[in-house]
């Protein structure tokens, strides 16, 4: 991939506070935006022309990179189950790939997980991760091998990451861990923590690299071990991640444990606050939703993977009338594309109420932009406005879905009708990484895709 490009030019693009321009010129240097010119109908000869409509650089808030390797292989449940199949049959066979990795395999997978999201028009992604050691649980050489394998892929690739290292001390609530669970263990929070210190100083500094924490749930983190975790968050301003409430069981198993619901237990232990993304909250109660929003913590839901693993509909709606902020993301990768996100946040609410409009489109975009760049520590992303990094997305609105779209129901168009394929170009950090569909360094990505996932399994 060639260095960045001096300026875009764009027909049309969706600019601060939310407003589509036309004629709209961006000029770049190195990885930020200088300026941003409206009503530009005779544009530098040396501008890059992007056609459709210009969106600032997608994010995926929250993703399990190898569960790739699972799309397409836990639609049928397996032979000798006993019942209809669940997220608990699916977690298995999602434990029988995670013991299949190494780092090699594992890097190789990611930057084809990575380019197949540079594709789809994200540019920064929130990388959930726990798999941290080898088998049994002894630790690499390295102890952070398997962490800088994905920085390594994301950078390959072409987009940033937030490295959300994961704390996992248990195979459920008072229950040691076992099996493949051993790879994901560190013992204890702070042996979690010094080890995490090691990869934080590694890229301290680096500008496409935040490496931040993530307590996997209250049943892998016991409640006396998450005040370390949190203070660890804290104590470097980075963000904190949690899965909140995805199962019901979970709830009980908290309930009966702490004779709490998840959402108090990480309150009282410091882990909610305005540096904190809960991730899915499918089950919450009304008072989980109260000390959501009163605590400033985002949520991230996950529409494409709770529907395909049957963990139901969020309280999406509940969320935003009480004040919190909502962002995205693959997770599972069932899917990856973040307009199907988008657009099921709406799509499922109008489900559950039997009633349209919750979300105007450019609110359903900024969950996937600006939102969602802020939740993963890259606050000065998704926006297209001078000083931001140079992040743009090209969507065509000329393709069998988009066509007809008229300059004033473009956003519309491109979140209620669009797909990943829709995009056509990808400048991330100021460099064309996406042009005319296709990734400049990986050409061929099916084969790879098709490779990789064969080798897995």
């Amino acid at each position: 991939m060639s260095g960045a490009d001096p300026s875009y030019w764009c027909p049309f693009a969706w600019l601060p506070p939310g407003e589509v321009h036309a004629g709209v010129l961006v000029e770049v240097e190195g990885t930020r935006i200088t300026s941003v010119r409206t009503g530009v109908s005779d544009p530098p000869a040396a501008a890059v022309r992007l056609p459709g409509l210009t969106l600032p650089g997608l994010a995926n808030a929250h993703s399990h990179a190898f569960h790739r390797a699972l799309r397409g292989r836990t639609q049928s449940v397996p032979s000798g189950s006993a019942g209809a199949g669940s997220f608990w049959t699916w977690r298995d066979r999602m434990y029988d790939l995670a013991a299949r990795l190494d780092p090699d395999l594992y890097y190789e997978l990611a930057v084809a997980v990575y380019a197949e999201m540079v594709l789809a028009g994200i540019t920064c992604v929130g990388e959930f991760h726990y798999v941290h050691h080898g088998p049994g649980g002894r630790p690499y050489d390295d102890p952070n091998a398997m962490a800088d394998v994905l920085i390594a892929a994301a950078r390959d690739a072409g987009l940033r990451i937030t490295l959300l290292d994961t704390c996992y001390l248990a195979g459920g609530i008072g229950a040691p861990l076992t099996g493949v669970q051993e790879r994901f263990g560190d013992g204890d929070a702070a042996r979690w923590a010094a080890r995490v210190d090691s990869l934080r100083d590694r890229y301290a500094g680096a500008e496409d690299v935040v490496v931040g924490a993530a307590v996997h749930s209250v049943r892998a983190v016991p409640a006396d071990q998450l005040p370390t975790v949190a203070g660890w968050a804290n104590t470097h301003a980075v963000p904190l991640h949690v899965h909140l409430s995805e199962q019901r069981s979970e709830n009980a198993d908290c309930v009966a444990a702490y004779g709490v619901q998840p959402t108090e237990l990480l309150f009282e232990h410091g882990v909610l606050g305005p540096r904190t993304t809960a991730v899915h909250t499918t089950h919450l109660d009304d008072g989980g939703v109260g000390l959501i929003a009163g605590s400033d913590t985002t949520v991230c839901l996950c529409p494409t993977t709770e529907r395909d693993l049957a963990d139901g509909v969020g309280p999406a709606g509940a969320l935003r009338r009480a004040g919190a902020e909502l962002v995205l993301g693959s997770d599972s990768h069932a899917v990856v594309d973040m307009f199907e996100e988008a657009r099921a946040l709406e799509l499922d609410e109008r489900l559950v109420t039997g009633r349209r409009g919750h979300w105007p489109a450019g609110a359903l975009l900024a969950t996937v932009t600006e939102v969602a760049h802020r939740s993963l520590g890259f606050s000065d992303a998704g926006l297209i406005e001078p000083g931001a990094r140079a992040d743009l997305v090209s969507v065509r609105l000329d393709s069998v879905r988009t066509a007809g779209a008229e300059p004033a129901q473009a956003v519309d168009m491109v979140v209620f009708a669009a797909t990943a394929a829709d995009v056509d170009t990808v400048v991330s950090g100021g460099v064309r990484v996406v042009e005319g569909g296709r990734h400049r360094r990986y050409d061929d990505l099916a084969s790879r895709l098709d490779a990789m996932v064969r080798a897995l399994w």
